[in-house]
């Protein structure tokens, strides 16, 4: 038998191992996946360094939305562990003022009195595509995760500092994967499209019908992009 890769999976704000529930199982018979807690630490160095402390010592990795941003924190920091990087949902740009006002909006939310019931319907409709708004068991997938990893989750992983990752990407040589959704409100098909320019070698795949929760909105697609780059000499 082949022995399997290793692959570290990293999830996003108040996601946890459910986001990427299919992936673990399509993809068992390529890969030795473990999935990165993403909630100690108070800093993006921090979060990084509990992330390694915990890791294989190589791994293919995948970072979703904020998860990618440790991603390439990871890179940063530990490049020689890193066999291959794939970025979902995800950017290399520093928070905007745009999107900073808006983190602040949702934690001066979540501060407010009354119990923390995950991601409402506003958020939802931020974070799904318009489509899947209607899909209970999707809907009720996303907020019992979000809700599961709570109000003091949310507000510690809303301080990390996202910063620019142009460094990590300019001169990447390994297998890069850059997957985002079609209708992404969060991380729009423009970004994605930034970051293959800066590694031509790299492969985008963009994804109909799905919006910001691409790995659990269009999971065989999903998996099917990884398990290319997983298999990519």
């Amino acid at each position: 038998m082949t022995e399997r890769i290793p692959l570290l999976l990293l999830p996003g704000l108040l996601n946890d191992a459910e986001l990427w529930r299919d992936q673990l199982t399509a993809l068992e018979d390529i890969a030795a996946c473990t999935v990165g807690d993403l909630t100690r630490g108070d800093t993006m160095q921090a979060v990084t360094d509990a992330v390694l402390a915990q890791a294989p010592p190589r791994f293919a990795l995948a970072g979703f939305s904020m998860g990618g941003f440790v991603a390439q924190q990871i890179v940063r920091t530990a490049p020689e562990r890193v066999l291959r990087l794939a970025l979902i949902g995800t950017s290399i740009r520093a928070d905007s003022p745009e999107r900073a006002a808006q983190r602040a909006t949702q934690v001066a939310s979540v501060r407010l009195p009354g119990r923390f019931n995950g991601f409402g319907d506003t958020l939802m409709r931020s974070y799904i595509d318009v489509s899947r708004l209607d899909d209970e068991g999707l809907v009720q997938r996303v907020r019992a995760m979000t809700a599961r990893l709570g109000a003091g989750v949310f507000l510690q992983q809303s301080a990390l500092q996202r910063v620019d990752g142009h460094d990590v990407l300019s001169g990447y040589q390994d297998p890069l994967l850059i997957v985002c959704g079609a209708n992404d409100r969060i991380t729009p098909v423009s970004i994605s499209e930034e970051m293959q320019a800066l590694v031509p070698h790299s492969t985008l795949v963009v994804v109909p019908g799905s919006g910001h929760l691409v790995p659990m909105e269009k999971p065989a697609e999903v998996s099917a992009a990884l398990r290319a780059w997983l298999l990519r000499d």
